[in-house]
């Protein structure tokens, strides 16, 4: 029975994963496949919602995942530059508590797949060196090695699965995490959360008391810049929009510090621009939950207007706003003011 189990979970985890899985699927499968374009999205949950590749000009994939972080977003970026084509152009994008928390990293990252046991050895030595934990750590029994998990996920070892196997019914989950995988590849890796016509719910953004990026995050950003300056890539940190009601209760301290920081990444690195404000907002109808995430509308009309970005070129277009008689524009949610 348990080795019945062990071979359901190695090979069936589209049937029992939670929704999340199959965009993660995704991202790998293009990867691997290296069926990347010209430009890349690297992010968040967010930068994965509201950038649509099929309404940008030229060959655009969307690889920001839930939950991701610059750990995630460097493996990817690692993985991309090895292709035949790499990719010639870097979308960046994270809110600020994915610098300043961590998240999701062992039940997704891992679980996942997406990072494998030599990126969990990395992150334990930029951790030991950083004397910062807080990741590798995260949710670890005490006293389990990091990499004693990290080979456990690596090769689907069934007891780590049996909660979400539980939760999935064991098979339940099948039929639609196969039609959202199909989904996720079409929209070259765009997917959606929530859906709603319109929250006003504050996003986690307003929880933070002050700005202070984890050692760790801040090692692999700065790695990520470092590894695609190497290669001559320039990355552009676009900021995707919050809705009014987090813009309003987000600390106007945490906004300055995390523009200070951008800005001195910035200022240290010919290859890497900040476009536009750090924290743009749009109006509560234009999100579909309380993540801050667009919907469908959304979503269409900020991936409308940053297309007409990416065709002038991101970095001269940052320079001359466009104006528009909308109540909203890429001059407030991209380009400089």
């Amino acid at each position: 029975m348990f080795l019945l189990a062990w071979l359901w979970v190695a090979f069936m985890p589209l049937a029992f994963r939670d929704p999340e899985y199959p965009a993660w699927l995704a991202k790998e499968r293009m990867l691997a496949a290296c069926a990347l374009g010209d430009t890349i999205v690297l992010g968040d949950s967010r930068a994965a919602v509201d950038l649509m590749p099929a309404r940008l000009p030229g060959r655009v994939v969307n690889l920001a995942v839930g939950g991701g972080e610059s750990i995630e977003a460097y493996a990817a970026l690692r993985r991309a530059l090895a292709c035949p084509h790499p990719p010639r152009r870097i979308i960046l994008s994270f809110g600020p508590a994915h610098f300043a928390r961590p998240d999701l990293f062992w039940e997704r990252s891992v679980a996942f797949g997406f990072v494998g046991p030599r990126g969990v050895a990395r992150l334990g030595r930029v951790s030991a060196r950083l004397g910062d934990p807080s990741i590798e750590r995260l949710r670890l029994p005490p006293g389990e090695p990091a990499r004693l998990r990290a080979a456990l996920y690596a090769v689907r070892f069934p007891t780590l699965s049996f909660a979400p196997l539980i939760r999935g019914g064991v098979f339940l989950r099948w039929w639609e995490n196969r039609a959202r995988l199909r989904q996720v590849l079409a929209a070259r890796g765009q997917y959606f959360f929530g859906t709603a016509p319109g929250s006003s719910a504050v996003a986690e953004d307003a929880a933070l008391r002050r700005f202070r990026p984890l050692p760790v995050l801040d090692w692999y950003f700065r790695a990520l810049l470092a590894l695609a300056r190497s290669r001559g890539v320039p990355v552009d940190f676009v900021a995707m929009p919050v809705n009014a009601a987090t813009f309003r209760a987000v600390r106007p301290a945490v906004r300055r510090a995390f523009a200070a920081y951008l800005a001195h990444a910035a200022a240290g690195d010919p290859g890497f621009r900040v476009v536009g404000p750090v924290m743009p907002h749009w109006p509560d109808r234009y999100f579909g939950d309380g993540f801050s995430h667009l919907n469908p509308e959304g979503a269409r009309r900020f991936s409308a207007d940053f297309a007409r970005l990416l065709g002038d070129g991101t970095r001269e277009a940052a320079q001359r706003p466009r104006k528009t008689g909308r109540r909203f524009s890429m001059k407030d949610a991209v380009a400089s003011r």
